[in-house]
């Protein structure tokens, strides 16, 4: 007699808890959602700092492997990609993850001292007409980076009329690196002895008309005295600060152990001094008020007029 066969018994299936696979999901969402959302960001603040220094991203895209290919390309070319370069560089930095900016300049063999001033060299000539016969002059990067002494209003006069502190573009053509750095050292010395020069002389006029006036009231003089004392020390305390200004932005000066700690001091001393700044600003549109309301009248109100000494007959 045949057997029966046994009907298969299958093992009961779990129960589900729809209540935690519905909170998992909701926590993968949100995990997502907020990678992407940090990415955007991310990405918005590059394409921000890629349009603030003239950086045209490769294929329109913020990522950085293909921004530090686009560097290694430039490094090959002329003056112009050298600008490209610093850039780059400036771009990259804003698109790297903590910690990964120097790697990424290892990778590309670019030291971090000039890496700065691949950077520096941008932030002065990017925003800039930069003419064919500048270009040709500059040649490299060395002399790039040799004009990085002078100021913006040097620089724009270069750009703008082919010659400043008395270097024409033919001359810094012919010179050589070191050639170039010493004159421009000496054009700039003999720039602020002049400066020093023109500050004595005015100073000495001062001092004729103060001694003019003391025979009939020494209280003037005096008085004037104060006035020019007290812009004096504006003056020396303006230039005490663009020293000052001109060491933070030293590309040989560096500042912390790591690249991390030396933004978070670069973000103390721009704070510092944007708050000082403002401070400054904000008294001297007071006093620049009062001066208009109480005292600017009076400048022209004796122009040509002599005044008599007290006392004497009419």
């Amino acid at each position: 007699m045949a057997r029966k066969a046994r009907e298969a018994v299958l093992p009961a299936a779990p129960e589900v808890d729809q209540e935690a696979v519905r909170q998992d999901i909701e926590v993968l969402d949100a995990a997502t959602v907020a990678e992407i959302v940090a990415d955007d960001a991310q990405a918005t603040r590059v394409r921000a700092v890629a349009l603030q220094v003239g950086y045209l991203l490769p294929a329109d895209c913020a990522d950085p492997d293909l921004i530090q290919r686009d560097i290694a390309a430039n490094m090959r070319r002329s003056v112009e990609a050298v600008l490209e370069v610093g850039r780059g560089l400036i771009v990259l930095k804003e698109a790297s993850p903590y910690g990964t900016f120097i790697p990424r300049l290892e990778a590309l063999g670019i030291e971090q001292s000039v890496a700065r001033r691949l950077m520096q060299s941008a932030h002065k000539f990017s925003n800039r007409a930069l003419t064919h016969d500048l270009k040709k002059a500059i040649g490299n990067q060395q002399k790039l980076f040799e004009l990085l002494i002078l100021d913006d209003d040097q620089i724009d006069e270069l750009c703008e009329t082919g010659e400043t502190l008395g270097l024409a573009l033919d001359e810094i053509d012919r010179m050589g690196t070191s050639e170039l750095r010493r004159k421009l050292r000496e054009a700039r010395a003999d720039a602020e002895a002049k400066d020093k020069l023109l500050s004595d002389k005015n100073a000495k006029l001062d001092a004729l008309v103060t001694r003019a006036v003391e025979p009939w009231d020494e209280k003037v003089a005096a008085f004037k005295a104060e006035i020019s004392a007290g812009f004096d020390v504006l003056d020396d305390a303006v230039g005490k600060l663009s020293l000052v200004h001109g060491v933070i932005l030293d590309s040989e000066v560096t500042w912390g152990g790591s690249e991390e700690a030396e933004r978070v001091i670069l973000r103390q001393f721009a704070v510092l001094y944007g708050d000082r700044l403002n401070r400054l600003l904000q008294q001297f549109a007071e006093l620049r008020d009062h001066y208009e309301v109480a005292l600017s009248g009076w400048a022209s109100e004796l122009d040509g007029r002599e005044i008599a000494p007290a006392g004497a007959a009419d």
